[in-house]
């Protein structure tokens, strides 16, 4: 994430190609850990540069995704996820993430 975070888009077009490989997409934290085991989001700005930005460029190569209730449906909805096999999810707030789960859901073609 880092890397993806920090490269991209630095007016290097051979570092672009670079960090969109799988090795640098597969897996995306959009959570953070503290020492002592708390879980927060990442700031929005990165998720926001993350949303509209580099998921657009890099979903067919994601695979697993570690997202919190709170910012779930938006990293979901940015784009198709071809190869998603799994979703690590935290914090997880029953409200939210219950209506994920129906046939009427935004993301029923994700968890079928």
């Amino acid at each position: 994430m880092d890397v993806l975070y920090s490269l991209l888009d630095v007016d290097n077009q051979r570092l672009d190609i670079i960090v969109q490989e799988k090795t640098f997409t597969n897996t995306l934290n959009f959570v953070v850990t503290t020492l002592t085991d708390d879980i927060f989001s990442l700031i929005h700005t990165i998720v926001d540069r993350f949303c509209t930005n580099i998921l657009p460029r890099i979903h067919h190569n994601v695979k697993f995704l570690i997202v919190d209730s709170v910012s779930m449906e938006r990293i979901l909805l940015v784009a198709d996820y071809p190869n998603l096999t799994e979703i690590k999810l935290f914090n997880f707030n029953r409200n939210i993430v219950s209506c994920y789960f129906t046939d009427q859901s935004p993301f029923r073609r994700i968890f079928q």
